[in-house]
């Protein structure tokens, strides 16, 4: 059973740079002729959609007993208390509280996040910090599991 799924998807203006970075390639290779340039705007425009297609596929779940996020996959039991940060509080926790042994998985284009303190006294990890769009259906989820 599945109860939480989410994935942290690049925004739209990163699309938009990414067809700009195939006209800039075209641009440069204009001065040798149309064919050159048609391939600068194809394979510039596709490497940087690759690129940001690959950085935005991160995905957070609660699958079973476990959380999933990015390539961590970190068991319940493992798990202390979840909570949801808000903009301002997720700053913070990225900046001047953060902790340099803990789990980032970090996107600085979400603005809220979840801390989940991490109990396995074997883990040196404190805490695992997660952006994520819904801190509070996260943090619900995370719970459901645990009851």
């Amino acid at each position: 059973m599945q109860s939480y799924e989410e994935r942290l998807t690049a925004p739209r203006s990163w699309w938009v740079i990414a067809g700009l970075i195939g006209v800039a390639c075209a641009l440069m290779l204009l001065p040798l002729g149309t064919l050159p340039m048609l391939g600068g705007l194809i394979g510039g425009a596709a490497l940087s959609a690759v690129a940001v297609s690959a950085y935005g596929s991160v995905r957070i779940r609660v699958v079973g007993d476990s959380l999933i996020a990015g390539d961590a996959r970190i068991p319940v039991s493992a798990l202390g208390q979840a909570r949801a940060l808000d903009a301002e509080e997720a700053v913070a926790w990225r900046t001047h509280k953060a902790d340099t042994r803990a789990f980032m998985l970090l996107r600085s284009y979400v603005p809220t996040a979840v801390r989940v303190e991490i109990t396995d006294p074997a883990d040196p990890t404190p805490y695992a910090y997660l952006s994520t769009r819904e801190p509070e259906r996260l943090v619900a989820a995370l719970a459901a599991v645990r009851a």
